[in-house]
Parts: C-alpha cells; sequence; structure tokens
C-alpha cells in the first residue's frame, strides 16, 4: 500500500473544488497527468472472468481517467462488475502515489449496456412518446442501475437531428425536429445526472457536431452544413443541454465539417461549446477518434500530431484506451509542440469532475446491494410505459384493434419470434456480437486492438419474450405461426407455409423489419446505412404472397428506421411502427393490436416514400418542399408517406378552439396559446398536441413550419381538455445576416394540431419593439399547462 500525505488539501472533503484540483494538479508528475487523459478497455484488467492484478499493474501505475465499459465490454454479471469495479479502484487508491480513483464509462443508448440491466426502446421510440419526462425517468433508472455497480459516466444522449434515414445511427437519435431533440436530451440529461453528480452520473451528449448529416447517409462521413443552418438545427439541442441542463460532458463527432474533423476544431470545441455557452465539462474522444486525425483523416501527419491537434482543440480525454496521448503526445510535450498549460487544462477538468462525483471520498459500492437495484420491477414498469407510447399506428382501416374472439390469427415474419430482434445496436446482446466479430477478425470499427481469448462472450437476451410469446399468453391455439423468411437471408424455402398459415386465418400479422447491431448480419445501426428503405431481404415478397391470400394484413414494422415500400403501405389494412422498443416491447405490440392499450406515439421524423425523396423534413425553407412549377417529381409525389407527428388512435380527438390572448407583444415578453381539445370516440385514449409557428417575412429566409411546444394529454370518451402554452418571443428568433441571434418585429402565424401537416391556425400576433431596446435573450421553451 501506497503512503500519501494525510493532510494534503486534495483529500479533505471540507476544501472547494477548485483548490482540491489545484493542489492534486500541483503534486503530480507528467506521467501521472497523461494517464488522467487516457483509458483502458475494462477486458485488459480481467483474466478469466475476474479482475487481474498483474494486468491491472501493467497499465494503472500512474492511475488512470477512464476504465471503458466493465459492463459493456465483459460478460460478467451485474454484482460481478461492481467487484470487477471495487478491485481497479481499490488498486488505484491504495497502489498509486496519489491514490486518484477512476471514472468508470459505459454506453446508455437504451438502457445501461450491461448483461443484466433493463433494456428499454431505442431512442427514436423514445421520442416517439413526445413525453420527456418518460425520457427523464429512463435516465433516473439508469442513473440507479450504473451508480450500483460502480459507474460514474454514460456515453448518451445522442442528440444528433437526423433527417436522412439511410444513415444507420437513425435509431439512436430523437429523430429531424431541434426542438424536439431537445425537449428529449435535456431531460435525459437531467435525470442521468440528478440533482448533485455525488449521487449522478455524468451525461455525455454526442456526437459534436452535424454527425447525422453525413454525406450520402454514411457513417463517418462529411457533413456539409452552412454556418446558420448549423447553428439553428444542429447545435440547438447541444447548446440547450448545456445552458438548460447543466451537461457536463460532450463527445466530439467522427466526421468533417468543412474541412476539419471535429476531434481538431477548435473553433466548435473552444469558441462555441466552452467560450460562448460557458461550458465547463470534459470533452471525451469518439473511440479510436484521436488517431483518426491522422489514419482516417489525413488531417495529422502522424500520431503524434494527432494528439497535439485534439488536446490544443480541447478534446480532453481519449477513449476507449490510450493511444496517441500516451508516447506521442509525451513527445509532443518534450519537442515543445503544445504547453504544459494545455495539457494541466484538461487534467483539471477530469480532476474535478473526479472529485465533483465524490469519488475520493466514495469510490467503492455495495457488491451486495445491485441485485435490488439493476433491472429493478419499477424500471421495467418504466420501460414497458415507454414501449406502450413509443408504438406509432401509422395506418388502420378498421382492422384494429383485433376484437376478442373475431377468429384465428396468422403471426408470420422473421421478428415474431426473435427476442434479439426487439432489441437496439446499442443493447448488451446486439453489441457483444461485436465484440465476437473484434476477437475474430483482431479489430473492431476498423481499428487494431486485442481481445483477451479467455475473455468469455456470450450473447444473452434471457428473459425477453417474443411477440409470439405475448400473443399466445392472449390467443391461446387460435394463433398459427410461420416464419416465412429471415430479416436478410434471400430464401423464400418459408413461403408456402407462411402462405398457408395466412390463408387459412381470420387475420394475419406480419411482423417485419430490422436486425439492429454493429455486424454484417445487421441491417440498421452504426454503420449499417442503406440505400433503400424497402424492406431487406425478401421480405417484401413475403408481404406480397401473404396479401395475395386475401386475409386482412395487419403489417408491425420493428425496424431502426422508416422502412417498408409502396405496396406494403397501401395494401395492408393496418401498419403499426414498433421502432426497436426493448424487452418489454413485445408485451406492448400485443397489447395495442388487441386493443389493451390505446396507440398514442407521433412520428419523430418524416417517413419518406423513397430514397430519393431524401431529404425530406417538415421545416423546409418556404423555396423548398417542391418542384417549381410543376410540383411532384415526374415519378413521385414530394411529399412523405406519414408526416412529422404523425400517429393515429383508436380514440379520435378534435381541436374545437385554439386562440392567443394577445395579437400584438413586445419583443422579450410572450404570449399563451389556449387550446381544446375533445376525445369524440368510444374509449378513453391519448393525444399529443403540437404547437408550431411559422414567420412569413423575415430578414433571412425561414422554415414553413417550427415546432415550438408540445403536450401529451389524455381524455375519457366524449371529453374534452385544455392546454395552455406559453410561447416566449425569446423562443422565436434567428440567426441574422450577421450570424447574431436576433428576435425580429413582425408577424408570426401559430397553428395547433395532431401533426406537422393536420393543423389550425390559432391566430397571428405581431413583435414590436425599437432599436433601444436591449437584445431578446434565447429561450429554448415555454411552459405548458393542462387541465
Amino acid at each position: 500500500m501506497v503512503r500519501r500525505e494525510s493532510e494534503a488539501a486534495y483529500t479533505d472533503p471540507a476544501v472547494p473544488v477548485g483548490e482540491r484540483v489545484a493542489d492534486l494538479l500541483g503534486r503530480m508528475t507528467r506521467e501521472e497527468k497523461l494517464a488522467q487523459l487516457g483509458s483502458v478497455w475494462a477486458f485488459s484488467l480481467i483474466e478469466g472472468g475476474r479482475y487481474s492484478a498483474e494486468r491491472a499493474r501493467a497499465v494503472l501505475r500512474h492511475g488512470l481517467g477512464h476504465v471503458t465499459r466493465v459492463a459493456g465490454a465483459t460478460n460478467l454479471k451485474a454484482a460481478q462488475v461492481a467487484r470487477v469495479a471495487n478491485e481497479v479502484q481499490r488498486f488505484l487508491v491504495t497502489e498509486t502515489r496519489l491514490g486518484i480513483p477512476a471514472i468508470v464509462h459505459e454506453e446508455v443508448c437504451s438502457g445501461v449496456m450491461a448483461r443484466e440491466a433493463t433494456i428499454f426502446p431505442q431512442a427514436i421510440g423514445v421520442a416517439s412518446t413526445w413525453e420527456p419526462e418518460l425520457n427523464r425517468r429512463l435516465a433516473d433508472a439508469v442513473r440507479a442501475q450504473m451508480r450500483a455497480m460502480g459507474s460514474h459516466q454514460g456515453l448518451s444522449p445522442v442528440l444528433d437531428v437526423v433527417r436522412d434515414p439511410r444513415w444507420g445511427r437513425t435509431e439512436e437519435t430523437y429523430g429531424e425536429d431541434p426542438y424536439l431533440v431537445a425537449r428529449m436530451g435535456v431531460a435525459f440529461v437531467r435525470g442521468l445526472q440528478g440533482a448533485s453528480l455525488t449521487e449522478g452520473v455524468i451525461a455525455t451528449a454526442k456526437h459534436f457536431v452535424g454527425y447525422g448529416a453525413s454525406e450520402g447517409g454514411l457513417n463517418w462521413a462529411p457533413a456539409h452544413l452552412p454556418p446558420r443552418l448549423l447553428r439553428e438545427v444542429y447545435l440547438y439541442p447541444f447548446e440547450a443541454a448545456v445552458r438548460e441542463a447543466g451537461l457536463q460532458s460532450v463527445m466530439a463527432g467522427y466526421h468533417e465539417l468543412d474541412g476539419i474533423p471535429c476531434h481538431g476544431n477548435r473553433e466548435l470545441l473552444g469558441d462555441v461549446l466552452r467560450g460562448e455557452w460557458g461550458f465547463e465539462g470534459t470533452v471525451v474522444s469518439d473511440y479510436f477518434a484521436v488517431d483518426d486525425l491522422h489514419s482516417y483523416h489525413h488531417f495529422a501527419g502522424d500520431k503524434r500530431q494527432a494528439a497535439v491537434l485534439a488536446l490544443t482543440a480541447g478534446t480532453d480525454v481519449e477513449l476507449p484506451a490510450t493511444d496517441a496521448y500516451a508516447g506521442a503526445l509525451a513527445q509532443a510535450l518534450d519537442e515543445g509542440e503544445v504547453g504544459e498549460a494545455e495539457l494541466d487544462q484538461a487534467v483539471s477538468r477530469v480532476l474535478r469532475h473526479k472529485f465533483e462525483l465524490g469519488l475520493f471520498e466514495n469510490p467503492y459500492v455495495d457488491e451486495a446491494a445491485v441485485a435490488v437495484t439493476v433491472d429493478a420491477a419499477p424500471h421495467r414498469e418504466v420501460a414497458l410505459e415507454i414501449a406502450r407510447r413509443s408504438l406509432v399506428l401509422l395506418k388502420n382501416d378498421g382492422l384494429l384493434p383485433l376484437r376478442p374472439g373475431a377468429g384465428t390469427v396468422a403471426l408470420i415474419g422473421p421478428n415474431a419470434d426473435d427476442a434479439r430482434h426487439l432489441l437496439g445496436d446499442y443493447s448488451f446482446a446486439a453489441h457483444v456480437e461485436s465484440l465476437m466479430q473484434a476477437r475474430e477478425r483482431k479489430g473492431l470499427l476498423g481499428q487494431t486492438m486485442t481481445i483477451p481469448d479467455d475473455l468469455e462472450i456470450e450473447e444473452s437476451t434471457d428473459g425477453v419474450p417474443t411477440v409470439r410469446d405475448e400473443l399466445a399468453a392472449r390467443l391461446g391455439d387460435r394463433l398459427r405461426y410461420a416464419r416465412g423468411c429471415d430479416v436478410i437471408d434471400t430464401s423464400r424455402d418459408g413461403f408456402d407455409e407462411a402462405v398457408a398459415a395466412a390463408a387459412a386465418a381470420d387475420v394475419a400479422v406480419l411482423v417485419l423489419g430490422d436486425r439492429s447491431g454493429l455486424t454484417m448480419e445487421a441491417t440498421t445501426g452504426e454503420s449499417r446505412d442503406r440505400s433503400s428503405l424497402d424492406l431487406p431481404g425478401v421480405q417484401e415478397d413475403l408481404v406480397r404472397a401473404v396479401v395475395a391470400t386475401g386475409t386482412p394484413v395487419v403489417a408491425v414494422l420493428v425496424a431502426g428506421r422508416p422502412v417498408g415500400g409502396d405496396f406494403l403501405h397501401e395494401k395492408c389494412a393496418a401498419v403499426l411502427l414498433a421502432w426497436l422498443p426493448g424487452q418489454t416491447g413485445a408485451r406492448a405490440i400485443a397489447e395495442v393490436l388487441l386493443g389493451e392499450v390505446n396507440p398514442s406515439g407521433k412520428l419523430p421524423i418524416s417517413y419518406p416514400r423513397t430514397v430519393g425523396q431524401i431529404p425530406v423534413f417538415y421545416g423546409h425553407k418556404v423555396s423548398g418542399g417542391r418542384s417549381h412549377w410543376h410540383g411532384d417529381y415526374v415519378d413521385s409525389p414530394v411529399g412523405p408517406r406519414y408526416r412529422f407527428g404523425h400517429g393515429l388512435g383508436y380514440a379520435p380527438f378534435v381541436v374545437e378552439r385554439a386562440a392567443l390572448d394577445r395579437t400584438e407583444v413586445i419583443a422579450g415578453g410572450s404570449v399563451e396559446v389556449e387550446v381544446t381539445v375533445a376525445n369524440i370516440g368510444d374509449r378513453a385514449g391519448e393525444e399529443v398536441v403540437q404547437l408550431y409557428v411559422r414567420d412569413p417575412q423575415a430578414s433571412v429566409t425561414r422554415p414553413v413550419l417550427e415546432l415550438k411546444g408540445f403536450a401529451r394529454v389524455s381524455a375519457g370518451a366524449g371529453e374534452r381538455t385544455t392546454i395552455r402554452f406559453d410561447l416566449p418571443t425569446g423562443q422565436l428568433g434567428f440567426y441574422d445576416r450577421n450570424m447574431n441571434y436576433t428576435v425580429e418585429t413582425g408577424h408570426i402565424e401559430v397553428y395547433v394540431g395532431f401533426s406537422s401537416d393536420g393543423h389550425t391556425h390559432a391566430g397571428t400576433f405581431t413583435i414590436t419593439g425599437d432599436a433601444d431596446r436591449p437584445e431578446v435573450r434565447k429561450a429554448y421553451t415555454g411552459a405548458v399547462h393542462t387541465g
């Protein structure tokens, strides 16, 4: 055990954090400082499924910044994860000179990526709830599970705005609209970080910035974003997370903007993020991305220059394992290519987080308490509530809900009886596959890495029911099952059985779509970009064959992006979009199909008819969205198949009244929009009331519609409810010709409704002001009152 000075200021929790950081930094050698900017894969510290002190001693002797995925990069169960985390911290605290604990980070895209953790719906499904409070509760559950296992930083939320669903990571996002993405992101950050980091988990917003606007919808490709679009759409959710929620970490994107890779972009990471917004947290690299400045982008001449460019731009921590920030950065410091001040600044940010997390006082967790926290019943209830409200009924000719006792049901399709296909790309089961592939190929993400041969890796979907399981429990022997085909395999050997089952049934339920993941067998997920939005494999042919029987067909799409060709959407009597609904998703699907739950999800992204329309999104400019002067394409309408915000239910709602409380407001003031909606159906239901604005004339052109508020409401049959939106004028600004945020005087049109297409004009008001008035501060949202 190493002895250290007990009177050192950094060891005293009563000393202010800033003073503790300065004291500790002043005691550190360069090797110890560099170690704080690095990381190590958890499996590098494990041998035979157990922590290895011998392996740890070789890589932890100077300390460590981050441990990469004790849960997500091993096969350990939750209690074992906690044990390994404790043993790593014990070594760092007792066997290194200064006793600095490490931050353990995990992926948390659809819950903690851990073997026994709750698997929530993928983010695109969470966005379809249009209920940020559910995302806060999701993140709150993730925080509890992570802290129980000894983890401190989650690599989420994904705040990429995506308007090209060819991009494989569409499923990880909150969709196409910056306001919706921001509301969901702010809620997640608040839930994950909690009231204080001493009990919270650091949220890491990614991928900074414009990653989802890639050329051709291809992963890691350049994004072509002019400055105004970059600020108003793509930077906006990150800015809201920093300014509203106190976001503590940002991950830079793999891609480049206007010739500058994001990890080496001083203007983005320094001038905008830290300078304009006042961000005080850490910027972490995406995996392997510091060296990518050299090996992928050819932006740096070698690894040393890559380290210099990244550090001076503001990239503080290198993940997932120390590479360029080791010997290469040390050489650069020796040669004076980067100064000690830049090193100290980055180290200070990392240390500050460790103090604020309380790691120096409480580096260990209670291993015996893990079992009651990870995948606890309340967390599963949150997952189920999200799954229910995430399902989007795209089309219904009256076939749904299926009536009790209405005959036999043929259940068909590759996603009907496969639990793995219900899960997103950063679920444990999906990601373990990428580790298996990495071990076989001696690399991950195109990078060379060593995964120990003795690391146990095993895919697991234990306890995740399938759609077949849930429907069989409700329908008994009225259910007939035939797989039909695989997701991507081109074999039609199962068609005859599927057609026979459909022909003999009263209704056919086709469960189709994607397989999410990172490997070549996946059709959606990271680096699984597509050139077509038709169903993969021979699934479109299966739809044609089943529809040809004449039996009414319900299509259930389990997918990571909008999918399905014209035939499916036109000929199936009902289409239900389930996204990737997680471990409780099959239950939610069965409940909606049988009418136990009223579907209420809304699209967070426009649903194209064909890739030839891309990009297609609701908030286009007035000169966009059509071909002048004929309007449509020669061979297709220009409008999407389903509009942003669209989603049907079994209980129809109408807007009875929408009005403004004033027709004139001084810049800096606000307008109240009052909306009364009524449930005109014969059963209780839920609806999402959406508030849009339009600036008909401004000094720069504006979108035809912009979402500025929304509220999920419920009402019994024949009941009505009232919603009051507070609309601050600070929400209505834009970046003027000098790139200053400006709230201009003039008219603003206000619309309310249940999608970006079906809306009611609530009124028009005029913003007034004069040149002597102080500039209006940007507002990110307004209050909403219901009831």
